[in-house]
């Protein structure tokens, strides 16, 4: 399947035939089941409105009209993502929100570097406060370690005056 501008769909079946498309074969030749996460810094965002804003604007849509976010690194446990896995989006040093992982494609830059663009469902799950260190990129987040979702009675609540969730994430009281 081949996009407009964007080359192959799935780059890595392309570059590696025989990489499996279920699952994760461990270099031993265990095979591991089960999914893993991303983390990343939502840059510029002060709250999930921000994402949900950015979404909504034809620049952050792929060839189909779904939320795409793109970087430099091609993950190589791309089969443990596409098994359910999400990308969980960091604003102002607290993790408050994922979206599904759907599929990974090949993205070429106005630079001539192939990228890999994320395509997200486009559901914004909001989830308890969780405070994370700065860092670049993105990071592989444990399932263990993922913060549960909000339900959803929650998610209309107000939001909190900047800080104030951090803090109460601190403390581990929200």
């Amino acid at each position: 399947m081949i996009g407009p501008d964007l080359g192959p769909v799935n780059a890595a079946a392309r570059l590696n035939p025989g990489r499996m498309r279920l699952g994760y074969t461990h270099a031993l030749g265990i095979r591991m089941a089960g999914c893993i996460h991303l983390v990343k810094l939502c840059v510029g965002g002060d709250g999930v409105e921000d994402l949900v804003a950015w979404q909504a604007t034809p620049a952050a849509r792929g060839w189909d009209g779904r939320p795409v976010h793109v970087t430099r690194m091609w993950p190589r446990r791309e089969a443990e993502l596409l098994d359910g896995g999400s990308l969980y989006w960091v604003f102002r040093g607290t993790m408050l929100a994922r979206q599904r992982i759907l599929r990974l494609e090949e993205r070429r830059g106005a630079d001539g570097i192939l990228r890999c663009a994320l395509v997200l469902d486009p559901a914004i799950r909001r989830t308890q406060p969780v405070p994370r260190r700065p860092f670049q990129g993105w990071r592989y987040l444990d399932p263990a370690e993922a913060p549960p979702d909000l339900p959803d009675t929650r998610r209309g609540d107000d939001a909190l005056p900047p800080g104030l969730a951090e803090a109460l994430a601190e403390f581990g009281l929200r």
